[in-house]
């Protein structure tokens, strides 16, 4: 494998900067990756992923609208043991060429000397792109970004630095989907980095046990439409050690909305019984996508585990998903979502990666009430949302803060002021004019 001198150079600062400090026993003698040390057997991917009392989490742990703020170390520590009182043990990351990702790891191994029995794994994202990605010449899809040999180098010294608490390496997120207009590749490269990878483990030069993965939209892996359905996907398919798809009815509320709206016999319900009505035909959305990848799987003779690498349901919108469009934006409608598919994932033995663990101001940073700035479980100031008030009352996060701040319930636990802010979906009917216009 060739790699460009700046790649080499970039990934040597990026280890110069993040690189560990040496640890020593009472003897003065170096220990290197020490923290299971009294375990009697460290757990693969294959042990955790699918396990219900495994839960996972997307994290990302940015508190600023500034996304060049990185959050400190302390501040990863709190949060860890947040989504730990949650029972989550699996986060994932997304990129390794900014200091979240090594930080992340840095933090949970000192989690874990403070408290031997602190579980957290991670699944480890290497980010990529295509060539002119993010810039303002035209994106080439049919070739690659020089920038993504070095997120590979970096994921890779990291998943031997620790290889106690990184389980999984996905390579590339929503990097297939062509509706990726910026940076999507074609399914040759991320199959290129997946083989890489796929021959370190062979050859000893990465953990037998680490399991490579790549996680995108449901339609990448072959559950839309044929234009999908390459060679190159099918040889990815049997590269990978399983398969991370992305599911989000709340998108399609606006983008495939037949599934969202009220249908004639139950225009007579209570409006509270269509919400839940509307929310359970959510899951059923995602389960058919799920459905579609599998048959998909199936019919090209491959039979390999299928996780969800992501879902998640947004709690503030003032655009598509909001009370001038779908109506689908709301504490409620996300504690009914993660309700329904983490009954749905446990009972099935498979991994959820809810989408996410807090709330990311950067990610919309010109529109404080963008929906991708709220799909968290928690606020960015530590407030619990509807899905998590039980936790607060029963002390799952009792002596716990985020920024110093105890964790607390968002509209200070006031439900009925939570719920008027609950709109039923629009009907069937509304819907369809809708779209007619």
């Amino acid at each position: 494998m060739k790699f460009s001198l700046k790649n080499i150079l970039l990934l040597g600062t990026l280890i110069a900067i993040f690189g560990c400090v040496n640890k020593y026993d009472k003897k003065g003698n170096e220990v290197i990756n020490d923290t299971n040390m009294n375990k009697e057997k460290e757990l693969t991917a294959a042990d955790i992923l699918g396990n219900p009392d495994y839960l996972a989490m997307s994290y990302g742990g940015y508190r600023n609208v500034d996304h060049g703020i990185e959050p400190a170390i302390d501040q990863l520590k709190e949060d860890m043991k947040i989504l730990a009182a949650m029972g989550v043990k699996i986060v994932r990351t997304y990129k390794v060429h900014l200091a979240q990702a090594t930080n992340l790891l840095k933090a949970i191994s000192e989690l874990k000397q403070e408290d031997p029995e602190f579980e957290m794994y991670v699944m480890l994202g290497a980010w990529i792109d295509c060539k002119n990605a993010w810039t303002d010449l035209p994106p080439d899809h049919e070739v690659e970004s020089e920038t993504n040999a070095s997120q590979i180098l970096v994921a890779v010294h990291l998943a031997n630095k620790y290889p106690d608490i990184v389980k999984v390496i996905a390579v590339g997120n929503e990097a297939m989907v062509k509706w990726a207009a910026t940076y999507y590749v074609q399914p040759a490269v991320i199959l290129k980095w997946v083989n890489h990878l796929q021959e370190l483990k062979e050859t000893g030069k990465l953990s037998k046990d680490l399991w490579i993965t790549s996680s995108d939209d449901f339609a990448s892996w072959g559950g839309l439409g044929t234009e999908y359905h390459t060679e190159d996907l099918e040889k990815l398919y049997r590269a990978v050690d399983y398969v991370s798809m992305h599911t989000y009815p709340y998108h399609n509320t606006h983008y495939n909305p037949d599934f969202w709206g009220v249908p004639e016999d139950e225009e007579g319900l209570s409006d509270i019984q269509k919400i839940d009505a509307a929310m359970l035909r959510a899951k059923e959305f995602a389960i058919s996508q799920y459905d579609s990848v599998s048959n998909y799987m199936k019919s090209i003779g491959v039979q390999k585990p299928i996780h969800i690498g992501e879902t998640g349901w947004a709690t503030v919108s003032d655009g598509f998903y909001g009370d001038t469009g779908s109506r689908a934006t709301d504490e409620y409608k996300e504690a009914m979502y993660y309700k329904l598919m983490r009954e749905w994932t446990n009972e099935k033995g498979i991994s959820c990666f809810f989408f996410e663990g807090f709330n990311e101001p950067w990610k919309d940073s010109k529109n404080e009430k963008g929906s991708e700035n709220h799909f968290g479980l928690i606020t960015q100031d530590g407030q619990a949302k509807y899905a998590l008030w039980e936790m607060v009352d029963h002390g799952n996060f009792e002596g716990l803060t985020r920024d110093g701040k105890p964790i607390t319930k968002t509209f200070e636990g006031d439900k009925e002021a939570m719920m008027n802010t609950v709109l039923v979906p629009p009907t069937a009917i509304e819907i369809a004019k809708k779209s007619e216009e």
